[in-house]
């Protein structure tokens, strides 16, 4: 199974994580950043297990954010 990881407190708040699958990300209206929906949190890092199902999707939106902060692992 993979992984999501987000380092939330590096986002830029671009919306194209949510725009590629908004079934995993909400952009939040308290300070325009994404959000990884139902995601552990270690301190400002949010981890979120995937299927394969989910794991091409993953990883386009991965390469998709303009600043790395989005892993799939």
């Amino acid at each position: 199974m993979a992984k999501i990881i987000h380092y939330r407190n590096k986002c830029i708040g671009c919306n194209i994580c949510f725009e590629l699958q908004p079934e995993f990300w909400r952009m939040s209206k308290k300070d325009g950043k994404a959000t990884l929906l139902h995601a552990a949190a270690k301190k400002d890092v949010f981890i979120l297990p995937v299927g394969e199902s989910h794991l091409q999707q993953s990883l386009e939106v991965a390469k998709a954010c303009p600043v790395n902060i989005i892993k799939v692992l």
